[in-house]
């Protein structure tokens, strides 16, 4: 195929022009007569790129000095483990906020290393909307509360940041983070994988809170002790130096864009026109989340008939849309538009879905 248009939730879709000059540099970056890949991490060169790519993330997301920047490893999911070990002490408790699969998996694996409190949980109505305000009990003494701001399985986003008072908030941005403009003051922590909406898999971007560092905890390692991670400007241990490089120039890109206020520009206007023409097939595509909980990010739909789904993904993909195919967990079919996915890739699904429709209606 001469094109393809990628779909999948992720490792997702990158900037063309991302990989593009990442593809120029790969056997000689900076002059070096090397490829990023073979630099020490303590060199000059890395050295100064890993301040320019921090110089940009704050530029983008207006990131204030009393918050750290760290680039780390492990994906989002070890850190629903490492979180705790950082911010509550032994014998504490913390609020989970429950709307997905992703929310609850990081409630478990916090479970061995803080007093997990569900404090909502819509899974009720399998997920289909957000557990609503006046049902949550949340603790005033917690360590902290934790949100899953965008689901990817189940096509589930919040709308807007709720308030947690003086107990700090803590987010799992993985599929959403700078899709569009943020108000990091508002959180405590933010951590989100890079393999969505900042670069490849195996790099988490951590924003935190610099006094949370300072929290006593149990005895750590230092390799999972976020303030050391913070001490050593992410340097403990040989980091991702791949990961960090093309994160740097996924947001040189965003920058470019016009920033997050452009980019969220765009990105409803891909939600918006996928959304219509499943709301506008008469019912021959179906979405059941509750329209103010959709995601922009991850669409998640089907065919009115669930046999004609996997004959979808097949056609799909030999018209070069690729991962249309829901998760294992809920089957049907999924769009992932993250901020690399252009709108004429939207307008591609479109088309064909309505020719589709047409074929097999």
């Amino acid at each position: 195929m001469s094109q393809v248009w990628n779909f999948s939730a992720g490792p997702a879709a990158l900037p063309r022009e991302v990989l593009e000059r990442a593809q120029r540099e790969l056997l000689d970056w900076d002059g070096s007569g090397m490829s990023i890949m073979e630099q020490s991490h303590r060199g000059k060169r890395f050295i100064a790129m890993a301040e320019r790519v921090e110089d940009d993330v704050r530029a983008l997301a207006d990131i204030p000095g009393d918050y750290a920047v760290l680039f780390l490893q492990g994906g989002a999911t070890q850190h629903f483990a490492q979180i705790p070990m950082n911010l509550a002490a032994p014998g504490a408790s913390a609020d989970y906020i429950i709307n997905g699969h992703w929310g609850a998996k990081a409630a478990r694996e916090a479970a061995p290393y803080v007093n997990v409190h569900v404090a909502a949980d819509s899974n009720h109505d399998g997920y289909r909307g957000l557990p609503a305000r006046d049902t949550w009990q949340l603790d005033p003494h917690a360590a902290y509360v934790h949100l899953t701001t965008n689901e990817t399985i189940h096509g589930i986003e919040w709308p807007s940041i709720p308030d947690t008072g003086a107990v700090p908030l803590v987010a799992d941005m993985s599929s959403d983070i700078f899709s569009q403009p943020l108000d990091v003051r508002r959180f405590g922590l933010i951590y989100a994988g890079a393999q969505k909406n900042i670069g490849p898999s195996g790099l988490v971007l951590m924003i935190v809170r610099r006094d949370l560092l300072d929290r006593p905890t149990r005895p750590l390692a230092h390799i999972l002790h976020y303030a050391d991670h913070a001490a050593a400007n992410s340097m403990l241990n040989t980091p991702n130096t791949w990961g960090w490089y093309v994160a740097g120039l996924t947001f040189q890109w965003m920058r470019a864009q016009g920033g997050l206020t452009a980019i969220a520009e765009r990105n409803r206007a891909k939600a918006q026109r996928l959304y219509a023409a499943i709301d506008g097939s008469g019912g021959y595509y179906r979405n059941d989340v509750e329209p103010t909980a959709r995601s922009r990010m991850n669409v998640r739909f089907g065919v009115h008939d669930a046999a004609l789904d996997p004959v979808f993904v097949a056609e799909a993909e030999a018209a070069g849309l690729i991962a249309l195919k829901g998760h294992k967990a809920l089957g049907g079919l999924r769009a992932s538009l993250y901020n690399a996915v252009p709108l004429a890739a939207v307008d591609a699904l479109v088309a064909f879905m309505q020719d589709f429709r047409t074929r097999h209606g």
